[in-house]
């Protein structure tokens, strides 16, 4: 995917305009990921920083200082930059507008872990030819579920860290266009509370939206699942551990699986949930497509991330 160009403000240079939408789009990232994103074949990020700092100079972003690393900066949107964005039309307009709290908050590490994760499939799109580009992901897209028992507001909504799109060429030519739920733990969340949002996502597959009281659905309408209504298929669920060594993940994934085996509405939904796990580290240095993902559900053998449809009991 390419990168929307704004109409420019005077002075700014051709890359400060690539750099707002991303900024926009992502929330929080540093020099060193932006360049990695829009300037790949550049060997520092000094270009890019200079950059950022016009960006800041015309009052169109701002950075903060990351909380565990002394002396580097996290670079953000101002809502004078979102604006422009918005008047560019290249984008659909964002409900959720970082503030310099927010920017300078504890979720720091986990928006550039999710950033991270999105830049893994980026970086290796462009190895293999695939298309994965700068803007070719979403952070924090609410998904609506409400089952009919439902009591709790945040119970009503399906929120994962980030969808991303993936279009992917085989070996053999065939055009893969895929769709990822990304939900990346950083070792600081209790797996248990990690295993209920496996379950609101099995929940999800199989959500058909009921009438509203009083209504009933038009004679001849088809009733189905509300995922329909946006994807193709129903996304590949990738959960990415990091923040913690290798063996204590390990055992995560295999406390998850236990947890997962254990769960009925996850069992039901089998068929449509193609749901795994992986690292970070394994990502970003083997790429999607190695067998570096065990899948949540049925055995345990490691797989890429297309996930095949575990079998289902008869």
């Amino acid at each position: 995917m390419s990168t929307p160009v704004l109409t420019r403000p005077s002075g700014l240079t051709r890359l400060a305009q690539e750099l707002l939408p991303v900024l926009y789009q992502h929330r929080l990232l540093t020099a060193e990921q932006l360049t990695r994103l829009l300037r790949p074949s550049a060997t520092t990020s000094r270009y890019v920083r200079r950059q950022l700092q016009q960006l800041k100079t015309h009052g169109l972003a701002d950075a903060t200082c990351r909380r565990n690393r002394a002396g580097e900066l996290l670079w953000y949107i101002t809502p004078l930059g979102a604006d422009t964005v918005e008047a560019g039309r290249e984008l659909p307009p964002r409900a959720y507008r970082i503030t310099d709290q927010a920017a300078a908050s504890t979720l720091q590490e986990h928006t550039l872990a999710i950033n991270d994760t999105a830049l893994a499939f980026v970086e290796h799109a462009r190895r293999r030819g695939d298309e994965c580009g700068p803007l070719s992901w979403d952070m924090e897209v609410a998904h609506r579920v409400r089952d009919g028992n439902t009591r709790s507001a945040d119970e009503a909504w399906l929120t994962p860290d980030a969808v991303l799109h993936y279009t992917h060429t085989t070996d053999s030519g065939e055009r893969m266009l895929l769709d990822f739920f990304l939900e990346v733990d950083r070792a600081t969340m209790n797996v248990a509370r990690l295993a209920a949002k496996l379950h609101a996502y099995a929940r999800y597959a199989t959500y058909i939206p009921q009438p509203a009281p009083g209504t009933r659905h038009h004679a001849g309408g088809l009733v189905q699942e509300a995922w329909r209504e946006r994807y193709r298929a129903f996304p590949r669920l990738l959960l990415v551990l990091t923040g913690a060594p290798s063996h204590t993940l390990a055992t995560r994934a295999l406390d998850l699986r236990a947890l997962a085996a254990a769960d009925p509405r996850l069992q039901r939904a089998a068929a449509q949930l193609r749901a795994g796990i992986t690292s970070l580290e394994l990502l970003t240095r083997h790429g999607p497509f190695a067998d570096i993902v065990t899948p949540l559900l049925g055995p345990d053998t490691p797989t890429t991330v297309l996930l095949p449809a575990p079998a289902v009991p008869a």
